[in-house]
């Protein structure tokens, strides 16, 4: 697949993220076939210029990529084996890419379950939220066969400025969930740092100023720091989200015997986050969390 070779491409999951990536896919010249649930989503598909098709297997026929970006495991799972899944729909040779964040051993098994169908798997987890996709800017960690990751790089290469293969297939979601850590423990640190400053009286943009430059700088400071110091908690990325994943690298963790105090403590303050109704706010929200 050359950078320039049109091609027909199914596409799952029409949410925020979805629609602006269809959209590129779209101006490049390719043909999309989407997942559709309700005659209302039908009509938003073609308004972006997309097929609708109402179900996965439907969406599948007739496409050379697949891609994928739901909520959680058993979502991937369904779309792609269930009884209407893309697996009943995709010939051999066709690649399954999914963009969702899930637990890498539920990719292993759906990666082997399509194998068995001469079905390719990669699985392409992001990082960027809806303002990446809406640039084509995201960042993608990329676990599966590096030949089939080649094959379909001008496609991803139209959604993200960074496409990084990891290893085999699960390796692009233990990136994600590794991206997931590092991310929100710095959210949380940075939720404390102000909440320490403005329980002393202290003004937190001054303190905000003049910890970005220092060994304090960080993207995400940039990115959360003026959210706390504007308390400005409409959803970036939706706090939720961050939970579902906290969930799975918890899950994972807890089955190899492996201690992650800095994550345990951080999903602490999640969970009273989701407690409090915040699910759908900004992990910004995790101050409110240190107020409440």
């Amino acid at each position: 697949m050359t950078a320039t070779q049109s091609t027909t491409v199914a596409f799952i999951g029409l949410g925020a993220m979805g629609s602006h990536m269809v959209r590129h896919l779209l101006a490049a010249g390719h043909t999309v076939r989407a997942f559709v649930r309700r005659p209302e989503a039908a009509e938003a598909a073609r308004a972006l210029g997309a097929e609708p098709f109402f179900t996965p297997a439907e969406a599948a026929r007739g496409a050379s990529v697949v891609f994928t970006n739901v909520t959680s495991s058993e979502d991937v799972r369904e779309v792609l084996l269930g009884e209407s899944g893309v697996i009943h729909g995709a010939a051999p040779g066709t690649v399954c890419v999914d963009h969702s964040t899930i637990s890498p051993i539920v990719t292993r098994e759906i990666a082997t379950a399509l194998a068995a169908r001469g079905i390719e798997a990669l699985d392409c987890p992001v990082s960027g939220g809806t303002a990446g996709a809406e640039a084509a800017t995201l960042t993608i960690m990329v676990g599966g066969k590096p030949d089939v990751l080649e094959n379909v790089r001008p496609l991803l290469a139209l959604l993200g400025k960074s496409i990084t293969y990891i290893g085999g297939n699960g390796a692009g979601q233990v990136a994600k969930l590794c991206n997931q850590i590092v991310q929100v423990v710095n959210i949380e640190g940075i939720a404390e740092a102000m909440h320490f400053a403005a329980a002393q009286q202290v003004d937190t943009g001054r303190v905000l100023q003049a910890i970005s430059t220092g060994f304090a700088g960080s993207r995400m400071l940039d990115l959360m720091g003026p959210k706390m110091v504007e308390r400005d908690f409409a959803a970036g990325i939706e706090a939720r989200l961050h939970d579902k994943d906290f969930g799975l690298a918890q899950d994972i963790a807890q089955e190899i015997g492996l201690k992650l105090p800095a994550m345990q403590a951080t999903s602490t303050q999640l969970q009273s986050l989701m407690e409090h109704g915040w699910g759908k706010d900004d992990t910004s929200s995790l101050l409110r969390v240190l107020e409440s």
